[in-house]
């Protein structure tokens, strides 16, 4: 497909798709490819992307605005565990294991977000192989950075 034959969407989200780390080693063609399977969201601020225990459906990129991750305590009450900027990327395991997810996520600042669908992954994925192995490989890092930074912590509270 052409630059002319791309929408007005998708075009915004290819431009949200160059300013972030994770697709920087694309060229202009595979965001374009990727952009077509992809969506932008904007949250305002207090309003959830999601709770724990949703079924999880997509992967996310903060484009901007600042995102709170919580966990939900013992006692009932959301702790915040982290909180994310843009460039991070929230919502990984959805796109590998389908599981629910493990925490909740609010926006604390009117946020843009990129969002890959686990079907808009399959698709993309069948149709297109090599950019599909191409993502999942970014996948696979970000959930190995995320590991090695949780395993860190873990090791600094034993």
């Amino acid at each position: 497909m052409s630059p002319q034959q791309v929408s007005e969407t998708e075009e915004e989200t290819r431009s949200f798709l160059i300013n972030l780390p994770i697709f920087s080693s694309f060229n202009v063609e595979e965001l374009l490819v990727l952009s077509k399977h992809m969506s932008y969201l904007h949250l305002d601020q207090g309003e959830y992307l999601f709770i724990e225990g949703d079924q999880g459906t997509f992967l996310g990129f903060v484009v901007s605005g600042i995102l709170e991750v919580q966990k939900k305590a013992d006692s009932g009450e959301n702790i915040p565990l982290a909180r994310l900027t843009k460039g991070s990327s929230i919502g990984e395991m959805a796109l590998i294991d389908k599981s629910p997810r493990s925490a909740t996520v609010v926006a604390r600042k009117p946020t843009t977000m990129v969002t890959l669908t686990d079907k808009g992954f399959d698709i993309l994925a069948e149709k297109y192989p090599p950019l599909g192995i191409k993502v999942i490989k970014q996948v696979a890092r970000l959930l190995s950075l995320n590991m090695r930074r949780t395993s860190s912590k873990l090791a600094d509270l034993m």
